[in-house]
């Protein structure tokens, strides 16, 4: 039992190696009223899992038990635990280096990587690479495995997820980072989820602290020529506000900017939404009501009328104190968890 990857059926129930397991059917009550129909071989397997997991027992037959179930339900979070927990007991009882294991962190890794390829939206697997590479301490190939699930999918949220768990844990604010978000932008720069994680990189850390202006001005200009390339997409939109309160600088200061792409006075050279969006803060702000009120008019009903109802109510608190989110402000720069 050397490979945890294979396709070897195993018939728990006759195996003389797993005699010494008792078997514990699901529970499900007297009466069950919505019984799952499971596959035979899963219902024989997680019973095995159980009587396994009653007696607190680790082996390579564990290993290889977990990994059949887990190719039948890759998203069993029960079964990633304990597989866990069971590579932690074998590591510690120097079980890795035996014959009948001959199992490592690495090949686990690998393993976890072909999973990852097969499942591409499960959760699980990668929170089980993270317990994995925290408990290792090292995130050597790390990045390159994620850039791996990026060239098939660019905005798995759980890749970036792990992603950014992963910069954080290994403090990897780098120019090798930074350059990783640059192509990806590159080749689309309507991912939202490298916008996201480039703040993150570059500005989301920093906590209270004020960035230097150079890092602000960059990251300004940057986002400027995204949205020149494309001036109705939200993301360089978003980050270019969240750049600008970062940095504490007024909205006003992209009002020329703006009226490039939102000319209120010819407004069939009207080319973005969200500039006039923030045109009625920076007019509103002015003191320009007469502008501010038009610019809201033409997005309700030309430019955004599924929202024409909140843009009509922007319209009414114009000249208030009242403080109401833009629409753009309703897709946040998102920060990073612990």
């Amino acid at each position: 039992m050397a490979s945890y990857d294979s396709d070897d059926e195993v018939d728990y129930a006759t195996d003389p190696a797993w005699a010494h397991i008792t078997p514990l059917p699901q529970d499900d009550g007297e009466n069950p009223l919505a019984q799952i129909a499971y596959h035979p071989d899963y219902v024989v397997a997680m019973s095995y899992l159980r009587g396994v997991m009653a007696i607190n027992y680790h082996s390579a037959q564990v290993l290889k038990l977990t990994a059949d179930i887990i190719g039948m339900n890759a998203a069993h979070y029960t079964v990633w635990g304990y597989r866990f927990k069971t590579l932690m007991a074998l590591e510690a009882s120097n079980g890795f280096n035996d014959e009948e294991t001959s199992w490592s962190w690495r090949k686990e890794l690998d393993w976890v990587q072909s999973i990852a390829k097969q499942y591409e939206k499960n959760y699980q697997i990668w929170h089980h690479r993270q317990l994995i590479i925290n408990h290792l301490n090292d995130a050597t190939g790390e990045r390159e495995r994620t850039n791996e699930m990026f060239a098939s999918d660019s905005k798995n949220y759980h890749v970036w997820t792990y992603r950014q768990w992963l910069v954080k844990r290994f403090n990897l604010f780098d120019k090798e980072e930074l350059d990783t978000m640059e192509l990806l932008l590159k080749e689309d720069v309507r991912n939202n989820s490298a916008w996201n994680h480039r703040y993150f990189i570059t500005l989301g850390r920093l906590g209270t602290d004020s960035p230097a202006d150079g890092v602000i001005n960059r990251e300004i200009e940057l986002a400027k020529v995204a949205i020149s390339s494309a001036p109705q997409n939200p993301s360089p939109w978003n980050y270019l506000k969240a750049v600008l309160r970062k940095g504490n600088i007024g909205l006003a200061s992209l009002k020329d900017f703006c009226e490039q792409f939102a000319p209120i006075d010819s407004e069939d050279e009207i080319k973005s939404s969200h500039a006039l969006d923030i045109l009625s803060e920076i007019y509103d702000e002015t003191g320009n009501l007469g502008k501010a009120e038009q610019a809201l008019v033409l997005l309700a009903a030309k430019y955004d009328p599924v929202r024409k109802n909140y843009w009509r109510y922007r319209k009414r608190l114009l000249g208030s104190n009242e403080n109401v989110p833009t629409a753009s402000e309703k897709t946040p720069i998102v920060h990073a968890t612990a």
